[in-house]
């Protein structure tokens, strides 16, 4: 069931994760899968979602059966992708076509061969036989009630051979029916001007409603899809963060933003938009793939500011270096503090991270001239905010931000004769003027090495009882040669309601690892609200 969409059928966003997004390397969705992306798109609020192809597997098949009577589609109308009748049969005849109708689908997408040697050579028919599949495809399709698109398999490649011939297949679909006829940049070959001009020229010479599929072989997909709309294609195909065959397809969030904020068309609900991040981020989890920190407007960097140039002109204006306001597409702007930082970025990230400096300017250039200090040594605090902001509270405070006080520690890594291993680490501090000692064992030194200080300070601090490590990471950096190389360790720990990360630096992965968990453990007690003990 769908609701009524306040946008008119002037112009479409399909989306076809769930069909060609889902032939990525490394992408294997189960039906679960695909029910979740589908309520994430609708929910985002595309007008189409292409589902799979129907009684080509058994999975698109339950798919559509299962998401008739699970989803309540609020904003998109499924389809069913398929092919056009076999050469030399009847449409309604043709189990293929039959396995379209009875999918339940509103809409079906018909790939059709547009390309003269892909008719000879990978159908096996004449020309003429092809341009009839698809007449008898469409027609018998909108005569049982269904909306068509169909898709001009390789047009562009085919329009570059033989562009007689690729009209003609344009023609015979839109004169037989077909909602919209879209043309496939398959191999993904094409660039911007190339789309718009061949676009323009079939637009005029055949008046069909146009639409646009690329893929993102040459990296211009989404540029490509722009220019097929700049031409009057009035229909975009997409998928989710681009996830596509090969190197992928024009990414649906770029394409959608764009035409809402540079365009200024209206192509999703009312406050959509602002959900593009989250979506986003949620699909990307669904599949199983870190979320792309570097894509456009929805990446985590895509609004983060790391020169001390950038954050002077930010604090007077943040649009001068920033081309939207992150809000608009539910991100937010990050202030990376590095050895390039100045005052301006400390100051920005300090009122991110709720530390007021008052304004004090020796203040400020004691903590940009200690941050240089410290990734001379080794330290980066662009992904650990976590230890940037206990030195920050330190030297707002002038003294450490302390909850417990290490007297030693060691860890032991012992080989057997039998071929097992066994790792076991000795932590000593002193917290609320006890000396505490504890020994626990671990899968590994430092996986050990948490767990004797955890065993130490939860007697003191039951709030650390839910802290949990979540991610470890090693880098050895240049500079010395072999063992004697500097390791900076970072770790990202959690507390079941939020993340954060932190960093350590020594000349010893172990050595690194203890800095960044006693950061890790300081900082879980101050997000806790626990008063320090000194």
């Amino acid at each position: 069931m769908t609701e009524t969409s306040e946008l008119d059928d002037s112009f479409h966003v399909f989306d076809t994760t769930l069909r060609d997004g889902a032939q990525r390397e490394g992408i294997n969705l189960t039906v679960a899968d695909k029910l979740a992306i589908a309520r994430h798109l609708d929910d985002f609020g595309v007008g189409f979602i292409e589902g799979g192809w129907p009684g080509a597997n058994p999975r698109d098949t339950e798919f559509f059966a299962r998401a008739r009577q699970e989803i309540e589609f609020r904003h998109a109308q499924l389809v069913a992708f398929g092919a056009t009748r076999r050469a030399g049969g009847k449409a309604a005849e043709d189990p293929q076509v039959r396995a379209l109708l009875e999918s339940g689908a509103p809409v079906i997408t018909l790939v059709a061969k547009s390309h003269d040697r892909h008719v000879e050579l990978a159908l096996r028919t004449t020309l003429e036989e092809n341009l009839e599949m698809i007449r008898d495809t469409v027609s018998y399709l909108r005569a049982e009630g269904r909306r068509v698109f169909v898709d001009c398999e390789h047009f562009f490649d085919g329009y570059r051979a033989n562009p007689e011939y690729a009209k003609a297949v344009v023609r015979a679909a839109s004169e037989a029916g077909a909602d919209v006829v879209i043309l496939c940049d398959t191999n993904g070959g094409m660039l911007p001007a190339q789309v718009q001009a061949v676009v323009s020229t079939v637009l005029a010479d055949t008046g069909a409603r146009l639409g646009i599929h690329a893929q993102d072989d040459t990296g211009c997909a989404v540029a490509n899809t722009l220019a097929a709309v700049d031409a009057g294609a009035t229909h975009v195909q997409c998928t989710a963060n681009g996830y596509g065959e090969r190197v992928g397809n024009a990414n649906l969030f770029p394409v959608v933003a764009a035409l809402e904020l540079k365009y200024g068309r209206k192509v999703l609900p009312e406050g959509r938009l602002r959900e593009m991040t989250r979506i986003s981020h949620a699909i990307a989890e669904v599949v199983n793939l870190t979320p792309s920190t570097h894509q456009p407007y929805v990446g985590v960097s895509a609004f983060a500011h790391k020169a001390g140039l950038h954050a002077s002109a930010i604090k007077v204006d943040p649009d001068l270096y920033q081309h939207i306001d992150p809000e608009l597409v539910g991100n937010t702007m990050r202030m990376l503090v590095s050895d390039m930082a100045g005052r301006a970025s400390v100051e920005l990230k300090g009122k991110e991270l709720g530390v007021d400096l008052g304004g004090d300017r020796e203040l400020v250039g004691r903590v940009v001239e200690r941050v240089k200090e410290r990734e001379l040594e080794g330290y980066t605090y662009e992904a650990a905010d976590a230890s940037f902001e206990l030195l920050l509270r330190e030297e707002v405070a002038g003294r450490p931000l302390r909850y417990f006080r290490t007297e030693s520690w060691r860890a032991i890594v012992e080989d057997r004769p039998d071929g097992t291993h066994a790792n076991e680490a000795t932590v000593k501090l002193w917290a609320k003027s006890e000396r505490i000692v504890a020994t626990a064992e671990g899968n590994g030194p430092v996986n050990a090495l948490d767990r004797a200080l955890r065993v130490a300070l939860e007697k003191i601090y039951p709030e650390l009882a839910v802290l949990d490590l979540v991610d470890y990471k090693v880098r050895i950096l240049e500079g010395k040669h072999g063992s004697h190389s500097t390791t900076r360790v970072l770790i990202s720990t959690s507390d079941g309601t939020g993340e954060w990360s932190t960093v350590g630096v020594a000349d010893n992965v172990i050595a690194a690892s203890w800095h960044a968990l006693e950061d890790a453990y300081t900082y879980g007690l101050l997000r806790a609200g626990v008063e320090p003990a000194e």
